[in-house]
């Protein structure tokens, strides 16, 4: 049970260290040839939203960039994440976690 414990808290350990590696990172998605930029931290939290004055006129068009630039920084936030995952060792949270889980006692 203590070596089942230990599991758990190097776990959360290693994850807290991943996100704060994470936290640090920094991606800037964008749409509309650099009218909208999001800039997105390693833990996909938002940091800042850039519009252009030119790009607030049209209100749907607005939305579909924002959205665009979004979806950019998302998946730059991803590659990211991916690159600094295998850098820090690999980690597999889902396959460490779900084999502590499978041997309760």
């Amino acid at each position: 049970m203590f070596t089942k414990l230990k599991q758990f808290q190097d776990l959360k350990h290693r994850a807290k260290q991943i996100q704060n590696t994470l936290g640090q990172e920094s991606v800037e998605g964008s749409a509309g040839w650099g009218k909208v930029k999001i800039t997105m931290d390693g833990n996909q939290h938002i940091q800042r939203v850039q519009i252009a004055p030119d790009a607030i006129a049209d209100r749907t068009k607005l939305e579909e960039l924002i959205r665009d630039a979004g979806n950019d920084a998302i998946g730059k936030v991803q590659k990211v994440m991916a690159s600094k995952l295998k850098q820090m060792g690999g980690m597999d949270l889902a396959a460490e976690f779900g084999e502590a889980m499978k041997h309760k006692t």
